[in-house]
This record gives structure tokens, C-alpha cells and sequence, in this order.
């Protein structure tokens, strides 16, 4: 069995065991990943003496409303994870598959939240690496973890209704649709 396949097994089991211990461990290694992008970011740019830029104030001033988008969107997934009697984190997830609220319309909101969290954090600690170099790195990242392990098991754990899901909905960018007068009459 390839890597590949034994990580997608192994959040399969842990999926399918609902253990709070690995909940909780995998919560707290989910966001020391997430401190390390931000660190490493302000480090880069300190050691290599990268500018600094948008002056402050307005540095705060754009990166707060980029801020309160993002955390609203992963504060909006998470809630919709509680209502289905589960969490986020791999290890305890909801029995059943969750499509409402931000799910509704685009397969990995809380993905789409760090992104903008951190292009907001970028902005406010006013790091070029973060906007340009981490949050890139950690989308593409995100993309290959999702496409070659979360969503594998997502198919394994729900069958036909996740590839169903996954056929309509798009993975981090909503679909606008724009209203036709005919779209309106059906």
C-alpha cells in the first residue's frame, strides 16, 4: 500500500472512531501548523530585511474587514459541523455529511477562511512573505492534502452522495449565478 493510501486510511479510522483524545491532539497540531506558516512568514521577512509594506494605520484598516471575513466564514463551518454532532477536526467528525450553511456552496469553507485569515494577517503584521510566499504555499498545501487524502476518504466514509456533492459544488470558490428572467420562472 502506498503512503498515499495508508494516510487516507488512517483518517478514515480515525474518522470512523469519534475518538476525543485524537480530536483534541489533532486540534492542537492543526494550529501549530497554522502558527507555523505565520512565523516562519515574519521570520523570512526579518531575516531578509523585506519591507515592510502598507503604512500603518492603514495596514490595520484594510486587514481588519479581511480579518473579520475570514474568521467569520470558519466560525459560520464549525458551527454547521456542531449542528450535525461533530467537529471539524478529522478525528471526530459529524456522522453524516454536512452541506448547509457555507457547505452549501463551496466543499472546503474552512479552507477558504484560513486563506483569507492569513492574507489578512499578512496584511496587519504588514509581511510581503506571508501575503506572497506562505499563504500561496499553504493553499497549494491545502489543495494537494484535500485532493489526495480528505476528499479520498470523504468518498470512502459517504460513498456516491460525497461524489454526488463533490460534482455540484466547488472546492473553495463559490459559483455566482447570475439570475436570468427564465432561471427565475423555474
Amino acid at each position: 500500500m502506498n503512503s498515499r493510501k495508508k494516510l487516507v486510511e488512517f483518517f478514515h479510522k480515525g474518522a470512523t472512531s469519534r475518538s476525543n483524545i485524537k480530536a483534541i491532539i489533532g486540534t492542537i497540531f492543526f494550529f501549530l501548523y497554522l502558527a507555523l506558516f505565520v512565523i516562519a512568514s515574519l521570520l523570512v521577512d526579518n531575516f531578509f530585511r523585506l519591507p515592510k509594506f502598507l503604512p500603518k494605520p492603514l495596514n490595520i484598516i484594510i486587514s481588519g474587514p479581511i480579518l473579520v471575513i475570514g474568521i467569520f466564514l470558519n466560525l459560520w463551518s464549525v458551527l454547521q459541523f456542531f449542528k450535525a454532532k461533530g467537529t471539524p477536526v478529522p478525528f471526530k467528525p459529524p456522522p453524516k455529511l454536512v452541506t448547509t450553511g457555507p457547505y452549501a456552496h463551496i466543499r472546503h469553507p474552512q479552507g477558504t477562511g484560513w486563506f483569507i485569515i492569513f492574507i489578512g494577517l499578512g496584511l496587519l503584521f504588514q509581511s510581503v512573505s506571508l501575503v506572497f510566499i506562505f499563504t500561496p504555499l499553504f493553499i497549494v498545501i491545502s489543495v494537494l492534502h484535500l485532493k489526495k487524502i480528505e476528499e479520498p476518504e470523504l468518498e470512502k466514509r459517504f460513498g456516491k452522495e460525497y461524489t454526488e456533492y463533490k460534482k455540484k459544488v466547488p472546492m473553495y470558490i463559490p459559483q455566482l449565478k447570475l439570475r436570468t428572467k427564465n432561471s427565475d420562472k423555474n
